[in-house]
C-alpha cells in the first residue's frame, strides 16, 4: 500500500504545498516518524501534514464501508484513506506511541500528549 505524505504551509488565506514524500508500505511510514526519521527534518511552520493511503488493490465486496474513504485528524496530522486502513495504522501508531517509537517531531505536530 503506497503512502503519500504531504506537508503545507498557510500563506495568509492560502495553504501551499510545501513538500511531499511517497513512501511504498505502512513500515516506511513508520520509519519515517520514528527517532531519527525523516520527519524530524519537517519545516517549523506547517500547518497541515496529509498522510494519504492508497486505496486497496481489490474492493472489500463482504464489507463495502471498509473500503469508504475518511479523514482521521491528530492535531496537524491528517490521515485519509480506507476505513480499513486507517484503522490499522491507527493502531499501529497507538501500540508505537505507547512504547515510545514515535519522533518527538511528529507527536508535536500530532499535538499528542501522555
Amino acid at each position: 500500500m503506497p503512502i503519500t505524505i504531504e506537508f503545507a504551509v498557510n500563506d495568509g488565506d492560502q495553504t501551499i504545498k510545501e513538500d511531499s514524500v511517497s513512501l511504498a508500505s505502512p513500515a516506511e511510514l513508520f520509519d519515517y516518524i520514528a527517532p531519527g526519521g525523516g520527519c524530524e527534518k519537517m519545516p517549523s511552520d506547517l500547518s497541515e501534514i496529509q498522510f494519504i493511503l492508497q486505496s486497496p488493490g481489490h474492493p472489500n465486496v463482504t464489507n463495502p464501508l471498509a473500503d469508504k474513504r475518511v479523514t482521521l485528524q491528530l492535531g496537524l496530522v491528517l490521515i485519509t484513506g480506507s476505513l480499513s486502513e486507517i484503522l490499522q495504522v491507527s493502531q499501529e501508531l497507538i501500540d508505537k506511541m505507547g512504547r515510545g517509537e514515535l519522533s518527538e517531531a511528529f507527536l508535536a505536530a500530532a499535538c499528542v500528549r501522555y
